[in-house]
């Protein structure tokens, strides 16, 4: 008897869960905000969105020495952005890409090896695609507020990434779960596949 309560409880418990699952309100995709004068305002909850990756100590000037404690590069993307990824291999209008550098440690609690992040953000970037508001489609901001400053089309981030990027501008080849995606739907930039072609040097 006591088993056959504790199989309704259960059954209700679950058709409780359901129920309230259904009903709870789907969150809101996002959309970029920017202000009276046109500055980008940063994502509140870029957390919360799909991490893509972390690079540490990534440098794409040879000759600029690494430091003592590299940084770390965590990359986010909003949801609506990955799941049209997901589909095409390559990114939608009001796709909106975050950079979060954080400080490395390597000395700490129990560790004896390696690195892990500090918990002071050392920089934060977002990289956007978003016709209406930038005439070459994708844009640069950085942030030191809640508003962004826009990166000048000049500075060579945007050279760098065009003849670089793996897929529309963005570095997918540092990102495993979204490269072979692109491979697979045949979306890979003519510059990449140029690169991946050239002799090992």
């Amino acid at each position: 008897m006591r088993s056959v309560r504790f199989l309704l409880g259960l059954l209700l418990l679950t058709a409780s869960a359901a129920i309230s699952a259904q009903n709870s309100p789907a969150a809101a995709p996002y959309t970029p905000e920017y202000s009276k004068d046109g500055r980008l305002q940063a994502p509140k909850n870029y957390r919360e969105w799909i991490y893509l990756s972390s690079g540490l100590g990534m440098n794409y000037n040879a000759k600029v020495s690494g430091m003592d404690e590299p940084m770390f590069d965590n990359v986010f993307v909003n949801p609506e952005a990955y799941r049209s990824f997901l589909e095409t291999g390559t990114w939608p209008d009001k796709t909106v890409m975050v950079l979060e550098v954080r400080g490395s440690e390597s000395k700490g609690s129990i560790n004896k090896s390696g690195h892990y992040q500090s918990t002071e953000r050392m920089g934060f970037e977002v990289h956007i695609k978003d016709s209406a508001h930038f005439p070459s489609k994708w844009a640069f901001v950085t942030f030191d507020s809640d508003q962004g400053d826009l990166v000048p089309p000049a500075a060579t981030c945007y050279s760098c990434h065009a003849e670089h990027a793996a897929v529309d501008t963005t570095f997918v080849q540092f990102y495993p779960t979204l490269l072979p995606i692109a491979k697979a739907k045949g979306t890979f930039s003519a510059a990449y596949l140029k690169e991946l072609s050239a002799p090992a040097k």
